[in-house]
């Protein structure tokens, strides 16, 4: 027992390091959704053009995070398979981020150019950056894993937000900057990113602690790997992906209309009602390493179904919210606290189930071809990152905004039945036999 303990603590901190890369992302997405809006609204008024822009994230890492995650799969070098990209994608990435404000005090064109590279980067690195973690940490604890890195993500997102947005409106004249008005959130974090890199490089050695997990020599071919997933006899692998399909096309279905609905149905101002999603965070990052121990205790899938009941109720809760609270006579400050709450525990659920369903496509997985399976989950959750906006806009615009509640509790529901039908993925199911590839 000792012996174990010592073990996963070891484990805790290799997490860590690996966690590193995650931090980096978490870091700039928030500023990177909040502020470049901004930027591009100095040239356009059009709200078309400036959405079609903020897309481009999104359409990047459907194609790019499966296409660079499997080719990672196939590379062997001294340094290991992943580390190559990591070491390349996210210093760029960082270079192009700390562009963002300088260009756009340029030009329209400049600023769309860094955006394109950024993204292109971006989403270049994210494949193997969650593909690491599962290479390096053996199955049985990769609940507790992701709920480590999920937590970093989400300590992150807050820092990027509650922190360093703060700085936007800081004005200082410096040497080389200029006035530093608009662009310290954004060289801070590059600096971070950067910092990241160094750690992460020098104190994870891919090449040395793939050697203590119990993979394979095999190289798979990514169409390969593709057909496997596609035309196994057991369907596991395809229920959980169109399950997380059917969930985050319940999330992203609702989250970027949550500042409306409160402008509009609650009464609040458009500052306040951008502090909604706040709080999905703030349960995400507080729970999502114990949600990844529950479900290496009572099972990843048992608890992904608790959650997605769970979920779909309370997004159900929120359809009647705003009427029950006007019968009761609620003041504006009541209904905005007590929807803030829902929020909060719907952060809970949501994050146990992104914390544990990801641990259960890799337990179907082997080393050979664990990219594939990670950009597979990209795949999907990213099409209805890109669907879902245009789906529920268009039926809330019909039907009301509430209905979003409606349609959204409906998806989780069918996230539901989808992953009753999935066998396999669970912290004591073994994937198939597998040894690690050997390295010149």
């Amino acid at each position: 027992m000792k012996e174990k303990k010592i073990k996963m603590k070891g484990f805790y901190k290799t997490t860590f390091l690996i966690g590193l890369g995650f931090f980096t992302m978490g870091l700039m997405d928030p500023l990177y959704d909040s502020f470049v809006p901004l930027f591009l609204k100095k040239y356009t008024e059009s709200l078309g053009v400036i959405g079609t822009i903020m897309t481009l994230d999104n359409i990047f890492a459907i194609f790019l995070i499966p296409i660079v995650a499997a080719l990672s799969d196939r590379t062997m070098t001294r340094i290991g398979r992943r580390m190559p990209y990591i070491i390349v994608t996210l210093p760029m990435t960082a270079i192009f981020f700390a562009m963002i404000p300088f260009s756009a005090a340029h030009s329209l064109w400049l600023l769309i150019l860094v955006i394109f590279f950024l993204n292109a980067f971006k989403q270049a690195a994210r494949g193997p950056v969650v593909a690491l973690m599962p290479d390096i940490i053996p199955g049985e604890y990769r609940s507790e894993a992701n709920g480590v890195i999920n937590t970093m993500g989400g300590i992150a997102a807050i820092v990027g937000t509650i922190g360093l947005a703060k700085l936007f409106d800081i004005s200082v004249d410096l040497p080389i900057i200029g006035n530093t008005h608009s662009k310290l959130p954004f060289m801070i974090s590059s600096l971070l990113v950067i910092i990241a890199v160094i750690l992460l490089f020098s104190f994870v050695k891919e090449r040395d602690a793939i050697k203590h997990t119990e993979e394979t020599k095999e190289k798979v071919k990514t169409f390969s790997a593709l057909e496997k997933i596609f035309t196994s006899s057991d369907k596991s692998a395809i229920f959980i992906l169109m399950a997380l399909f059917c969930w985050f096309m319940a999330y992203q279905g609702i989250l970027p209309f949550l500042s409306i609905y409160s402008v509009e149905k609650i009464g609040v101002t458009e500052g306040t009602a951008g502090m909604g999603p706040g709080f999905v965070a703030i349960a995400y990052a507080l729970f999502a390493i114990p949600s990844g121990i529950i479900g290496h205790k009572i099972g990843r899938k048992r608890l992904i179904k608790i959650c997605l009941i769970a979920l779909s109720t309370i997004i159900l809760l929120m359809f009647f919210h705003h009427p029950l609270c006007r019968a009761l006579n609620f003041s504006t400050k009541a209904e905005l606290f007590t929807f803030w709450g829902m929020l909060f525990l719907f952060g809970i659920f949501w994050g146990s189930v992104v914390t544990n369903s990801f641990p259960m496509l890799w337990q179907m997985a082997t080393y050979s071809d664990m990219g594939i399976y990670t950009g597979s989950y990209y795949f999907f959750s990213q099409g209805a990152a890109i669907l879902a906006p245009i789906l529920f806009g268009g039926l809330s615009q019909a039907l009301g905004i509430k209905a979003m509640f409606i349609i959204a509790s409906i998806f989780m529901a069918l996230a539901f039945v989808m992953i009753s039908f999935v066998k396999r993925g669970d912290a004591n199911d073994k994937p198939l036999p597998a040894d690690i590839p050997e390295l010149d």
